[in-house]
């Protein structure tokens, strides 16, 4: 203020930032370590700028991760409390069928939002569920990623949107009995994966909250070609090799069947 004073306005948190906190706090409860992996993907962001249509990393990683995944369950698991179960029996773990991809997507608050809120908090983060990414073709999954990030919220993000109006109570009921869970629904709700980028930003979230056995980040490229791709992983169901070499997977696959993928989109007559 011009006269020194020092002026402080509150307000009220809104729905989804208070539903972001909830999934914080959950977040701790689970014991994740990163494990690096430098990779030489300078090929394949040529191959994918050629694509047409043009192909994100986010899909590359998601797509390439699920491959990984089919014959590695451990990637598709996630640790059950012992309380949810019986009292009786150990903690246990469940495995899906298949991976569901949990990603992170920032989009722009809508322009009914406060004035206030959008001021201080511009934009808003939202968690898109794809099912089976590895049976998808690089030019769908990206289809279906950018469809996420620009549709109208109550058509994308319907449940997201249920369970943030929830009270308090309740939504932190229902965010603790789904990650809990055993059963089917559970990875549709939340996934068996997740990833969140920032790369596109020019930098990287090396250790990003998540409450799942495993999420992907990955910083730029460097000048070589180079980037540090990051899986974090469940100390409970997941040790330090097997991710490592669930990574070294991830580059194979990257740099293999998925760019074979990306230079059949850039061929002459090929058709997104």
């Amino acid at each position: 203020m011009a006269d020194g004073r020092v002026g402080v306005i509150t307000q009220r948190l809104d729905a989804q930032r208070r539903l972001v906190g909830d999934i914080v706090r959950l977040s701790r409860r689970v014991p994740t370590f990163p494990v690096d992996r430098v990779m030489l993907l300078g090929e394949v962001d040529r191959l994918r700028r050629e694509a047409v249509p043009r192909i994100g990393w986010t899909a590359l990683l998601v797509k390439g991760f699920a491959l990984v995944a089919r014959d590695r369950p451990a990637l598709r698991s996630w640790y059950v409390p012992r309380r949810l179960i019986s009292p009786w029996r150990g903690p246990r773990c469940a495995t899906s069928s298949l991976s569901v991809a949990s990603i992170a997507i920032s989009r722009p608050r809508p322009a009914d939002t406060p004035a206030g809120i959008r001021a201080i908090d511009p934009e808003s983060l939202w968690w898109a569920r794809i099912r089976a990414p590895d049976a998808m073709t690089l030019p769908l999954l990206q289809e279906e990623i950018t469809r996420h990030a620009t549709a109208p919220e109550e058509e994308v993000f319907a449940r997201q949107l249920q369970v943030r109006r929830l009270p308090g109570w309740l939504r932190r009921l229902v965010l603790r009995a789904n990650l809990a869970s055993a059963g089917a629904k559970r990875p549709l709700r939340l996934g068996t994966f997740s990833i969140s980028m920032l790369a596109g930003e020019g930098c990287s979230n090396r250790h990003h909250p998540s409450f799942l056995t495993t999420s992907l980040t990955a910083s730029p490229l460097d000048e070589s070609g180079r980037s540090v791709v990051t899986l974090l992983a469940d100390h409970r169901i997941l040790d330090g090799v097997p991710v490592a070499r669930a990574l070294a997977a991830l580059e194979v696959a990257l740099t293999g069947p998925l760019s074979a993928e990306l230079t059949a989109l850039a061929a002459p007559g090929a058709r997104p």
